[in-house]
């Protein structure tokens, strides 16, 4: 989630379309069923939340497949955004990363709204 410090040196989180998916619409597109591959760019840790049908990042050359939607993702949304930039960079148009990464994807889909489906489960890794 990129953040920029205004001229008077306050801070300003900014959601940036080209680069990143907001966790609402990424809930709209799980729950419509369609087609897109998400990516959990976090390293391996016991316990937590990813989401559904994520895959691991499968190391430092990985490349997204031109023919699926990549949604990339970790914690907060930083390192989510750096790798979406730089594969975007590289000719990879169709990626992009969570906006506020998993805590902001659990903060803002209240199941009292959406429903008991959010599409996190707990993550099967022992540390």
């Amino acid at each position: 989630m990129p953040l920029h410090l205004r001229t008077d040196g306050k801070p300003v989180v900014a959601f940036d379309p080209r680069l990143e998916i907001s966790p609402f619409a990424l809930f709209r597109r799980l729950d419509e069923g369609r087609e897109l591959l998400l990516v959990d760019i976090r390293p391996p840790a016991a316990g937590g939340k990813t989401l559904e049908g994520s895959e691991r990042l499968t190391g430092e050359d990985w490349q997204p497949p031109a023919d699926l939607d990549v949604v990339l993702f970790d914690d907060d949304g930083t390192a989510a955004v750096e790798l979406a930039a730089s594969l975007i960079e590289a000719g990879h148009p169709r990626v992009r990363a969570l906006f506020g990464g998993l805590e902001l994807y659990e903060f803002s889909l209240d199941p009292q709204v959406v429903g008991a489906e959010t599409y996190l489960v707990a993550t099967n890794e022992a540390g």
